[in-house]
């Protein structure tokens, strides 16, 4: 049995391809740059150039693909747009023409002069990575599953902080289902407010397989716990420092007890400490975070434990982990099957199991060492 994963970050999208016949430190990974690391070269190219652009296709991440459109928006360059795309830069489509972007039809767009330049927006291509595994001659036929894993704000109504709701929907979630894997949908339960989930969808296509689709930060952090030494604790805060979010949450034999989510280039060492320290005696406050730019907090259990105490109760992971490198707090930096760049891939693997109990034996035997895996080159 294969599952493709694939962890969609703002720097990189992290690759894995999960074969249930092999041990998971010999699946196949890939590290690629991130779409919207990709459309933001491909937009300075145009401005470098000169050239008018449309963005076609689908919302996807924004951050350096937005600022790239900023940029050609101020070097006085027209942007066109269909809403779908345009709504990577911001839900609200007013808001889009009073930046000076032009909004057209699909009708309209093809009929725009050959000298624009066409930009795709898409966080999920199965056609171009299933074509870089063939350059190897590994096929992607016969998967019994595909899980992706985006960031999603979510479309808040008009008047209301993106910030605001993406929180009010986290608490919803867990006060519903109180696990990490609550955080994951197949594609026919993916909630309409979810944009960017339902994007994915639509990039996917038709698949001829499953789709799973799942926030990267809680995916991280389930990956995160597959660590062997973090595995064996009972409580703990696990730590998803991202290029864009940093995102904590506090684990107990319950489930989740807390978690607060901020912006990474909004804190620094000393800040992001405190706010540990705080969700660890469970004295966090919603406006602590939310006040200083950030998503916001959330505490269910009020029962402190010490981060101080030794042992393994801090648990660091994601590509800005070097801003705990020097704490005092001693964290432990993950790297579940060997490999901390693919632990959101690790993660979706274990919510897929949840999310499609069909596939579920398979896959939480060789997240725990259970199959009796073999070594690619003794396969037949």
């Amino acid at each position: 049995m294969k599952i493709l994963a694939v962890d969609i970050g703002t720097g990189t999208q992290d690759i894995f391809l999960y074969d249930s016949h092999l041990d998971l430190e010999n699946g196949y990974k890939l590290v690629l740059p991130s779409p919207t690391m990709i459309v933001r070269d491909r937009l300075r190219q145009a401005t470098h150039q000169r050239e008018p652009i449309l963005l076609a296709g689908v919302t996807m991440g924004g951050g350096p693909s937005s600022w790239a459109v900023e940029d050609h928006l101020k070097a006085g360059l027209p942007v066109y747009a269909v809403p779908a795309a345009a709504r990577t830069l911001n839900d609200d489509l007013e808001k889009i023409r009073d930046m000076g972007i032009i909004l057209v039809s699909e009708d309209e767009a093809r009929r725009l002069p050959e000298n624009v330049r066409r930009i795709e927006l898409s966080d999920f291509n199965f056609t171009l990575i299933s074509h870089t595994f063939q350059q190897f001659d590994v096929s992607l036929d016969n998967l019994a599953a595909v899980a992706v894993a985006v960031f999603d704000h979510g479309d808040s109504p008009k008047g209301i902080s993106d910030r605001r709701f993406r929180f009010d929907y986290l608490d919803r979630r867990i006060r519903e289902e109180n696990r990490l894997s609550a955080f994951a949908y197949r594609r026919a339960d993916i909630p309409h407010s979810m944009t960017r989930l339902q994007a994915v969808a639509e990039s996917a296509g038709q698949l001829p397989v499953p789709l799973v689709v799942m926030d990267t930060a809680p995916a991280a952090v389930l990956g995160a716990t597959l660590d062997a030494l973090v595995a064996s604790q009972l409580s703990t805060i696990v730590v998803n420092i991202g290029n864009f979010h940093t995102l904590a949450f506090r684990l107990g034999p319950a489930g989740i007890e807390g978690v607060f989510e901020h912006h990474t280039g909004e804190i620094d060492r000393q800040r992001l400490e405190s706010l540990l320290y705080a969700l660890a005696d469970g004295t966090l406050k919603n406006e602590d975070v939310f006040n200083q730019q950030g998503h916001g907090a959330l505490v269910y259990s009020h029962e402190p434990f010490k981060l101080d105490s030794g042992g393994i109760n801090l648990i660091v992971t994601g590509p800005r982990r070097s801003l705990l490198k020097e704490s005092a707090l001693r964290p432990y930096f993950a790297a579940p099957f060997g490999d901390m760049m693919i632990t959101g891939c690790f993660g979706l693997l274990a919510a897929t199991a949840d999310v499609m109990p069909e596939l579920g034996e398979a896959i939480r035997n060789s997240l725990h060492g259970l199959s009796g895996n073999i070594a690619p080159w003794d396969e037949e």
